[in-house]
């Protein structure tokens, strides 16, 4: 026989069934990996969805929440069934995110006075998370009603926040929230809830 003629051998029935078996553990490996694989991309895909429309996080760009909240920190809000005097809120305004305080809701009377006290229903309020009071940029007729379904939100920081008190941001209706921030994540040393 010459050597470019190969020889041709019989696989015993044990070689077959044993070839058989081979094939067949590695399709069994492939398709635990396929569902392996897609269950993980389910997975990814709900902590995507959760994070984006349940906890959304957020980066604080600007000084109109300090002491409060600083530049570059990052927080966690959530959406809530209402809002509440004090609360920190995110909202969307012309393709942004803003974050501020809820002074006063739907109905409530809002004032302020030259020296940036301020009043609601002609009530002075407690603001603890003030370092100072600034009357700020204000281009409203005060005292000010706050319109049915929305919020009157000023910045923590009155003198350099641009909010409910201009025209240009005035009042947030509900439709326009993200959320309540509730815990700031970053930077780690600072973890904790925001109040």
């Amino acid at each position: 026989m010459s050597e470019n003629n190969r020889e041709i051998r019989r696989l015993s029935t044990e070689e077959i069934s044993g070839e058989l078996k081979q094939g067949e553990k590695k399709r069994r490996i492939l398709r635990v990996l396929g569902s392996t694989l897609g269950g993980l991309l389910t997975v990814a895909a709900i902590v995507v969805l959760v994070a984006t429309f349940l906890l959304p996080t957020l980066r604080i760009y600007g000084s109109s929440m300090t002491p409060t909240l600083n530049e570059g920190e990052i927080v966690v809000s959530v959406k809530a069934p209402e809002y509440n005097k004090g609360d920190i809120i995110a909202f969307y305004y012309n393709n942004k995110i803003l974050v501020k305080r809820v002074i006063c809701g739907p109905g409530d009377w809002f004032d302020m006075d030259k020296d940036g006290t301020v009043y609601v229903n002609k009530t002075k309020i407690d603001e603890p998370y003030l370092t100072e009071t600034s009357f700020g940029a204000c281009d409203i007729d005060l005292p000010f009603q706050v319109p049915d379904g929305q919020y009157f939100v000023l910045g923590d920081h009155r003198e350099t926040s641009v909010d409910s008190r201009t025209m240009q941001i005035g009042c947030v209706p509900t439709e326009r929230m993200v959320g309540k921030v509730f815990l700031r994540v970053w930077p780690l040393d600072d973890l904790g809830f925001v109040s």
